[in-house]
């Protein structure tokens, strides 16, 4: 029988990718229950961040959350002499399901800028395509058009994030600006901010800030500015994959215009099932508890994924 979920740090064990050092979050399964999910979270994240999403996966197979380089503490692909493209982390994420999955089937989830990673994997890897049973995308996104940004704030975090990519500035950036007393001051002023913590209380409001000092210290600031240049410009629509993707689009997505992602995905995709849920902002800074990480997913996956997996 499947351990119960208290505390994600019961679940964490070290990983050894490619010579870098991170961590790997994984629930086993509950009894009965054969499906394999492999749960890749976003941009500005960590296996803490998604364990509410990770345990409410958890109740339809095993679940396995790998750090991905530059992220979540583990370090990043800067350490070997390597830039964090989209390619590098799709080719990553491919050796580590060669490695954990070999001969078994696994359902991909794949959360916003992390379905990204998934897809580009997918089309440099078609030999996985097959490995794959369900393929899922949380608020995920294929192209530079699918954001709703104006041109004077698109164009302004592509001159910015193209600044602090660079050594020295993103040096600067981690030392100076990412201080956990400058964070606290400022962060919760910034537009992206404004947007997260909607409708929280005070009390609230400060506890998540709390979480924002952990995600902007611990993530690579260099490797979160060149991550942002990449999706930015990025365009997935160039080869096809022999794959439904199931997509979870948020109603008031501050980031993204959900017809244009359908509309991007159709390209990509054999076919296209979407379900739209009813929140205010793309994604929280943290889902702590599985209550809070429901809404995710909907009926009509749910009903997917408590079958059995072939």
């Amino acid at each position: 029988m499947a351990k119960t979920a208290q505390n994600p740090s019961d679940f964490i064990v070290p990983l050894n990718m490619n010579g870098l050092q991170g961590r790997m979050l994984h629930l086993p399964a509950p009894k009965g229950k054969n499906r394999e999910i492999l749960l890749i979270y976003g941009h500005h994240s960590s296996l803490e961040r998604w364990w509410g999403l990770a345990q409410v996966l958890n109740r339809y197979g095993s679940v396995t959350m790998p750090d991905l380089p530059g992220f979540g503490g583990m370090e990043s692909f800067y350490k070997i002499g390597k830039k964090p493209t989209i390619d590098n982390l799709a080719d990553y994420l491919a050796a580590f399901v060669k490695m954990r999955y070999k001969r078994r089937r696994v359902t991909i989830v794949g959360m916003s800028f992390g379905f990204v990673i998934a897809t580009r994997m997918l089309q440099r890897f078609p030999e996985l395509v097959k490995k794959v049973d369900l393929l899922v995308s949380l608020v995920g996104f294929a192209h530079r058009d699918d954001f709703t940004f104006s041109k004077l704030r698109y164009w302004s975090y592509r001159t910015m994030t193209k600044v602090f990519s660079l050594s020295l500035a993103a040096a600067f950036f981690h030392g100076v600006v990412l201080q956990p007393f400058f964070i606290r001051r400022v962060y919760g002023k910034t537009h992206n901010a404004k947007n997260k913590f909607q409708g929280l209380t005070p009390e609230q409001t400060k506890d998540m800030i709390e979480v924002e000092v952990g995600l902007w210290r611990d993530n690579d600031a260099r490797t979160y500015m060149f991550t942002t240049q990449q999706f930015l410009t990025l365009d997935n629509c160039r080869s096809q994959i022999t794959l439904p993707i199931w997509h979870v689009g948020v109603k008031n997505d501050h980031f993204f215009d959900n017809n244009v992602v359908e509309q991007h995905l159709r390209v990509i995709f054999t076919d296209f099932v979407g379900m739209t849920i009813n929140m205010t902002k793309h994604a929280p800074t943290v889902i702590a508890e599985a209550k809070d990480a429901a809404p995710f997913i909907p009926a009509k996956l749910r009903r997917v994924l408590a079958k059995s997996s072939k």
